[in-house]
């Protein structure tokens, strides 16, 4: 089946010479099925499709309007097409939630065989409690962005302390009356450049870096060889998800990994540990068949491009409606 793609009425005006908020109207309330469509009264809040339960889910969250979170479920053998959408529920309440997943039949939430998710407490209790036989798998992406995030805060500590120092010396050469002169590294930055500009050499392994990035690391790891130690256990996780096939492997890797940021005494990757150790089942589930979240986030990409398509979302059922059309 071919993936459509959605117009909206004010792009019918421009090309065809009609009035788009008129023929907006007609179609909202005459020309499409949505003043009978049978999820209405209750859109807002929830729109459920059971015909489109599978095997394999992913489960996430997204901002509909003005920040307003949405848990969304689709079931990942329809590849982001139609029959993906399984359910889109108002807020991230783990209670409400699965009250309103109750309404499916046990029988087919029984047939869930794996489930993808975050590392969100409620996410966690929502695939526990709704889909009990299904196996939870925590996404890798999120682990990994942890390892991003933990070494991108450490850079950003020592950028704030290179901008104070160039502070409080232009204030001392003030002072004293002599002329500010801010040092230049071997490659034209000041450390404060330095520390700017390596931010996305740290997100990228080290095979992939330019030649102009390789120097910026030498001088910056020169400097600050804890952010290089941080730099290489986030690329060291990185690698026991791209190389790992099997999951007893993975967890003897992962051990070892555990190791190396004990003895790095960096108190973020103290957390990251602490943290995988809490989801250390769901996790390590990741090596059995491999899943991830990226048909939510696939998903959650095309449900912002409706969005911004239609100028934002005036009215939350008619974009639902619309929604189930494209996607249910």
């Amino acid at each position: 089946m071919l993936d459509t793609q959605p117009i909206s009425c004010k792009s019918l005006e421009n090309f065809f010479y009609v009035n788009g908020k008129q023929l907006e109207h007609q179609y909202v309330f005459h020309l499409s099925d949505f003043v009978t469509w049978e999820q209405r009264e209750h859109a807002a809040d929830y729109v459920l499709f059971e015909k489109n339960l599978g095997s394999y889910l992913s489960i996430d969250e997204t901002s509909l309007s003005q920040g307003e979170l949405y848990t969304v479920i689709t079931n990942k053998e329809a590849k982001g097409r139609s029959g993906c959408l399984v359910a889109m529920i108002q807020g991230t309440s783990s209670d409400y939630i699965n009250k309103i997943l109750s309404k499916l039949s046990r029988e087919s939430r029984l047939k869930v065989k794996e489930i993808t998710l975050d590392m969100a407490g409620s996410m966690q209790q929502i695939a526990k409690t709704s889909f009990p036989k299904a196996i939870r798998v925590t996404d890798r992406f999120h682990v990994q962005q942890l390892a991003s995030d933990a070494v991108q805060e450490l850079r950003i500590r020592y950028r704030w302390d290179a901008i104070e120092q160039e502070n409080v010396e232009r204030a001392l050469s003030k002072e004293t009356g002599k002329s500010f002169k801010n040092e230049r590294l071997a490659n034209g930055d000041s450390l404060k450049q330095l520390l700017a500009r390596s931010r996305y050499l740290l997100f990228k392994p080290q095979h992939k870096w330019t030649p102009s990035q390789f120097h910026r690391a030498e001088l910056l790891f020169e400097r600050f060889p804890d952010l290089e130690e941080a730099y290489k256990l986030s690329r060291e996780l990185a690698d026991i998800y791209s190389y790992s096939k099997i999951k007893g492997v993975a967890f003897t890797k992962l051990a070892r990994w555990y190791d190396k940021v004990e003895k790095s005494g960096i108190n973020s990757f103290q957390v990251i540990k602490r943290t995988i150790q809490n989801h250390y089942a769901s996790i390590l589930n990741f090596f059995e068949n491999r899943s991830t979240n990226a048909s939510a986030e696939s998903f959650n990409a095309k449900i912002k491009a409706l969005r911004s398509q239609f100028r934002g979302v005036r009215n939350i059922e008619f974009f639902m409606f619309r929604l189930s059309k494209i996607y249910a």
